[in-house]
C-alpha cells in the first residue's frame, strides 16, 4: 500500500457528479481552492474490476485530498475496489447510496441500498477491514414512502455501528420511480431540519449536509449546526464560487487567485494532456462558468463551444485558443476578490 497522508475531515466539499467530476474538472478546480475536499464521479466495482482501471482511477497528486466514490452493492467487490483504490493514493473511501438512476437500480446500488441498511453495513465493515484511508457513506434520507426521520436516523445507527463515522446527507427523499435523477435533484423538498437534527442526535459522528447549497454564505450558515457542507451543481456550473473557500473555512492566508491566473494555470495542464493524446473539449467543457457575471463572460463561452471540438492541434496551439476565449472577458487581475 502506498504511502499514507492522512486528511481530516472538510469542511467543505464538491461532490461527485457523474459525467461532470472527471480528472480534468478535479485539477481545476484545485487551481481555485487548494483544500476543499474533491471527489470522483462514481465509479462502479464491476468497471474498476474488469474494465479500464488505469483510465477511470487515474488521478494527478495536485488533486488532493481527493476521494473515490465507489458503486456497488457486493461486500468482497467493494473492499477489493476500495483496497485499489486506497493503494492508488485516494484519501477517503466513499460509497453511493444515493443515486436514484434506474442504471444504478438495475446493479442493486445507489439509492436503493436505503432499504437495505444492514447490507450497506456489511459494505462498509467489509471495506474498513481493506484499506486504513476513511470510509464514508453519501446517502439520501430516505427513499420512497420511506418515513423520512425514521429512515434517517436507523440508516445512520445501523451503519455507524459497523465502524462508520463520516456521512455525507443529500437532504431529500430519492424517489426511485415517478421521477428522473434530475428531477430526484430538483423536485423532492429539502429537509436541512432532519440533517441538523441528525447531527444534534448523534455528536459523535461527522455530518455533512448537501443538496441545493448554492454559495459560501450559504454553507457558513449550515456549519452553526453541522460539521461540514458538500457543494454539487453550483462549483460545477459557478466554479469561482470556491475562490475564497481556502480563506473563509480552511484557514489558508493565500491570496485569491484571479480568473485569468487560473487560466494560465490550467494552460499549462492543457499543454501536458493534448500532448499525452487527449482531446480539448473534453478539458476545456469544464471550464465554461469560470467568467460567469463578468463582462465577455458569453464570448467566452461561445468561443470555447465552437472552436474546442473537432480540436486537432499542437499544445501550444490547445493553449493559444484558450488564451484568445479569455481575451473575450474583462482581465480581473486587479479585481479579484
Amino acid at each position: 500500500m502506498s504511502e499514507i497522508k492522512t486528511y481530516g475531515p472538510a469542511p467543505l466539499s464538491v461532490a461527485p457528479m457523474m459525467d461532470w467530476t472527471d480528472r480534468h474538472e478535479r485539477f481545476f478546480l484545485r487551481l481555485i481552492s487548494r483544500h476543499v475536499r474533491l471527489y470522483t464521479e462514481m465509479v462502479t466495482t464491476g468497471a474498476i474490476l474488469h474494465g479500464p482501471r488505469e483510465r477511470l482511477l487515474a488521478f494527478d497528486p495536485a488533486e488532493h485530498p481527493v476521494a473515490l466514490q465507489l458503486g456497488g452493492s457486493d461486500p468482497a467487490a467493494l473492499a477489493e475496489c476500495a483496497r485499489i483504490g486506497a493503494d492508488l493514493g485516494y484519501d477517503e473511501i466513499n460509497l453511493n447510496v444515493g443515486c436514484p438512476s434506474d442504471r444504478v437500480q438495475s446493479g442493486r446500488f445507489g439509492a436503493c441500498l436505503m432499504a437495505e441498511p444492514d447490507l450497506v453495513a456489511e459494505s462498509v465493515s467489509a471495506m474498513r477491514e481493506a484499506v486504513d484511508v476513511p470510509v464514508t457513506v453519501k446517502h439520501r434520507i430516505a427513499i420512497d414512502d420511506q418515513p423520512e426521520w425514521d429512515t434517517l436516523i436507523d440508516f445512520v445507527d445501523r451503519v455507524a455501528a459497523a465502524g462508520c463515522e463520516r456521512f455525507i446527507v443529500h437532504a431529500r427523499k430519492a424517489w426511485l420511480e415517478g421521477l428522473s435523477p434530475r428531477e430526484n435533484r430538483e423536485v423532492p423538498p429539502l429537509h436541512y431540519d432532519l440533517v441538523y437534527r441528525l447531527k444534534a442526535e448523534r455528536p459523535d459522528l461527522h455530518v455533512t449536509i448537501n443538496g441545493g447549497i448554492e454559495d459560501l454564505d450559504a454553507a457558513t450558515n449550515h456549519l452553526r449546526h453541522v460539521d461540514g457542507v458538500m457543494l454539487g451543481r453550483a462549483a460545477y456550473q459557478n466554479p469561482y464560487v470556491l475562490a475564497e473557500a481556502d480563506q473563509r473555512f480552511f484557514g489558508d492566508p493565500s491570496d485569491v487567485q484571479s480568473r485569468h491566473d487560473v487560466i494560465e494555470a490550467y494552460c499549462d495542464y492543457i499543454e501536458r494532456e493534448i500532448a499525452a493524446g487527449r482531446h480539448l473539449v473534453g478539458i476545456t467543457r469544464h471550464i465554461l462558468g469560470l467568467f460567469n457575471g463578468l463582462r465577455g463572460a458569453r464570448a467566452w463561452r461561445r468561443y470555447l463551444s465552437e472552436n474546442a471540438p473537432g480540436f486537432d492541434g499542437t499544445p501550444a496551439e490547445a493553449t493559444a485558443l484558450v488564451r484568445e476565449a479569455a481575451r473575450f472577458v474583462e482581465d480581473d487581475r486587479r479585481v479579484a476578490a
